[in-house]
């Protein structure tokens, strides 16, 4: 089979991942075609992309030109139909499995029998989305780091029938966008998750049993471990939500009770206590 230069990007997905992920194509030099099903979403994301771009230029990392460029580049729509010709795809839909597979076996029937099938997961497995398609060699995880036109990492996820020659292909165009490829095996979490979202919850316990205050907890992690944020702080960033899914999805893959979900976690999600997103999380936004 002949591989076609991968020029078109399809991005589906319009929510904080999905905008950033086409930002940075379509700054890369790709013609990114963004898809969501909801028209509002797609309004908000090109709000938020102009934004960042202006930004860019204002600290002189990107120029006016460059800039007018980048959005010319990048077109929107409600229609999966419009990534009938793309050379790739990424997916950075919510986290839900039925969802991905569900959209993985639409995308394999629709887009050419050589495109790569990529998906921004954080902790979904890849072979299952696969198995979801009949490219199952064909299809990765590509797992950018938020905020993405910032974040230098991109963890690449090898499921059990992906081909080297797919992992190459990849990893060359995170080279072309100036992003470091990691490879990570295809177990529940991956690295970053696997490592990051125990921590996590591991502060959430300590707030819950009284060991410290948010403020403390997530002090004494800046200060003495060095980190850019607090654990705390970073759970509300990401999403109280995002954290119990990946919370879950440890715990189920690999039936470890250590990964059971802090239940004052589950009971600040249930409250619609979310972290940045709803203005409340263990700090107020």
């Amino acid at each position: 089979m002949t591989l076609q230069p991968i020029k078109r990007i399809g991005v589906i997905g319009a929510g904080t991942m999905g905008n950033g992920i086409a930002q940075v194509f379509a700054q890369g030099g790709f013609e990114v075609r963004l898809v969501d099903s909801v028209p509002g979403a797609l309004d908000r994301a090109r709000s938020t992309i102009e934004k960042s771009l202006n930004k860019l230029v204002e600290k002189t990392r990107l120029t006016p030109d460059e800039r007018g460029a980048a959005l010319e580049r990048l077109s929107s729509g409600t229609s999966l139909d419009a990534l009938a010709d793309v050379d790739y795809v990424v997916e950075a839909i919510y986290e839900d499995r039925e969802a991905k597979q569900a959209l993985f076996a639409r995308l394999d029937q629709l887009t050419r029998p050589d495109v790569i099938l990529s998906s921004n997961t954080s902790s979904i497995s890849i072979t299952v989305l696969g198995a979801s398609t009949n490219r199952p060699d064909r299809v990765l995880g590509m797992h950018f780091m938020n905020p993405v036109p910032l974040m230098s990492l991109v963890e690449l996820i090898r499921g059990q029938a992906t081909s080297p020659d797919s992992m190459l292909r990849a990893t060359e165009l995170c080279m072309r966008l100036g992003k470091t490829a990691v490879e990570a095996s295809d177990y529940p979490g991956f690295i970053a998750n696997r490592v990051l979202m125990p921590m996590i919850n591991e502060a959430i316990y300590a707030l819950m049993e009284g060991v410290g205050t948010a403020e403390s907890i997530d002090t004494v992690m800046k200060l003495g471990m060095n980190h850019p944020m607090g654990p705390l702080t970073l759970a509300d960033f990401i999403g109280l939500d995002v954290c119990l899914a990946i919370m879950e999805v440890l715990h189920q893959g690999l039936g470890d009770p250590k990964y059971r979900a802090c239940p004052l976690l589950r009971r600040m999600v249930a409250a619609g206590q979310l972290g940045r997103k709803s203005g409340q999380g263990f700090y107020k936004y």
